[in-house]
């Protein structure tokens, strides 16, 4: 080849050279594409939630508390037994009042005599008559004074208030007690009752009969089941909360003053559409096919934490970026480095739980697989709490820096 071909050629690839550099720089992304991240739209069951916590209870119970202010001399050592409405629990010292009632009966016997002898002599004259009276009125008024006495004594006695069972049994004999101790708490130990405190911003969204999924690290592989059976009208305006009992069924294995956390569904759908929380930004989501992104628009559903359902053009298995890319126009080619989220039979479901009130919080979203949809709603559940602990932690440090 001569030296003019040679320079020629040169020529022909600096030109080259130059076209490819300024393309480079001009385009990067067609060289060198954006790394992303994706999620993997699934379907599944999906439901929304309210979160609160409660504690386990009898349906039926009541307090043994003193009346008086007295020293204990006797206390049944009957924990576990079933009592009697009436049955005796324990006593208290009463040694005061039965010597104030022994002097009562006998000014009462003496008052007996002078009115027998009033009434022999009434008829004597007007002023025997009149004496007949007050001896009359002074005797009833005695007869009142021990009745009173003995219903005293008699409420140093501890009954059982009701048929059921001895629950618990605090206090000893020798202590001093009064109106402020409860000593026995007696009830039938069975049907139970969750005793729940629900924000009052959620309050609306409950309503007997709904059903609820409940955890407790007792029984932390059991999904356990209640359903809503009343709902206090008036709320507490100091917590913020209003009191929603849920029915136990028979078989719970629950136990009376267990405390559980609980998740009352509000509503229900049989299959929808699930992607990760953070692949949705301006109602769309970026799908990846071809190694492109195109944006579609989509109308959100059920909101959590973790996961969205959304409608719109986006199937089951469709990929997704996950976090959205703002800076990412349609049609950019894209270099997956990693899926981020998995099927929805092995992704968390997902909730957004929150035991106080707190304004930028969203409706619970629970993701549940066909399979094992109940432990799938407690587990996500408690997933999702912690990480609203987490976010109001760390809000919170921020105020103080």
């Amino acid at each position: 080849m001569s030296s003019r071909g040679l320079v020629w050629s040169g020529s022909v690839l600096a030109v080259l050279a130059a076209a490819v550099g300024g393309a480079y720089l001009m385009y990067p992304d067609y060289f060198q594409p954006p790394t992303v991240t994706t999620g993997v739209a699934t379907l599944g069951p999906v439901s929304e939630a309210v979160y609160g916590t409660g504690t386990v209870e009898p349906e039926r119970w009541a307090k043994v508390v003193p009346l008086q202010r007295r020293r204990l001399v006797e206390l049944c050592r009957c924990e576990g037994q079933a009592v009697k409405v009436g049955q005796v629990l324990g006593r208290q010292d009463d040694a005061e009042e039965v010597s104030a009632l022994h002097e009562l009966e006998i000014n009462n016997e003496q008052l007996a005599r002078d009115l027998d002898r009033a009434k022999r002599d009434r008829d004597k004259s007007d002023a025997a008559k009149t004496e007949y009276e007050q001896r009359s009125t002074q005797f009833e008024q005695s007869k009142s004074r021990i009745s009173a006495q003995k219903a005293r004594i008699d409420s140093l006695v501890l009954r059982a208030p009701l048929d059921g069972m001895v629950l618990r049994r605090d206090g000893e004999v020798g202590e001093i007690v009064g109106p402020t101790d409860v000593l026995f708490w007696v009830g039938p130990p069975a049907p139970m009752q969750v005793v729940a405190e629900i924000n009052e911003e959620e309050i609306t969204r409950i309503a007997v009969g709904q059903k609820a999924f409940l955890r407790t690290e007792a029984f932390s592989a059991q999904a356990l089941r209640a359903t809503v059976s009343q709902i206090t009208p008036k709320g507490d305006p100091t917590r913020k909360t209003f009191r929603v009992y849920l029915l136990l069924p028979r078989d719970t294995p629950l136990r009376i003053g267990m405390t559980v956390e609980v998740n009352i569904i509000h509503r229900e759908k049989a299959a929808a559409v699930v992607v990760p929380a953070e692949a949705v930004a301006a109602n769309a989501v970026q799908v990846v096919s071809s190694g492109k992104i195109r944006r579609v628009p989509v109308t959100v559903g059920i909101r959590g934490s973790r996961n969205v359902e959304i409608t719109g053009n986006v199937s089951k298995d469709t990929t997704v970026l996950s976090p959205a890319r703002a800076d990412l126009a349609d049609g950019t080619r894209v270099r997956i480095e990693n899926v981020a989220a998995k099927s929805a039979t092995d992704a968390p479901a997902d909730v957004t739980p929150s035991p106080s009130p707190a304004p930028d919080r969203e409706p619970a979203a629970i993701v549940t697989s066909s399979a094992d949809a109940d432990n799938a709603v407690i587990s996500s559940a408690i997933s999702a709490h912690v990480d609203s602990v987490v976010n109001d932690a760390r809000r919170n440090v921020g105020k103080y820096r």
